[in-house]
């Protein structure tokens, strides 16, 4: 199942994980578990800029 968040949404809890990622401190298992997440996340935000994209590629080929 895929999650529905906002890109928005998305782009705002990945800084967070980035930003706990670089912090360092946690365990192994918490840094991967936040690294998994990130990449989660990063695909959400890629699918809608992947959307985006396409739907301007196609409103301006239809000009």
């Amino acid at each position: 199942m895929t999650e529905q968040l906002s890109y928005e949404q998305a782009r705002a809890e990945l800084a967070e994980v980035v930003q706990k990622l670089e912090s360092g401190g946690g365990t192994l298992e918490e840094s991967l578990a936040l690294w998994e997440r990130g990449e989660q996340l990063a695909k959400i935000c890629q699918t809608w800029l992947d959307t985006a994209k396409a739907k301007l590629d196609a409103a301006t080929s239809n000009s």
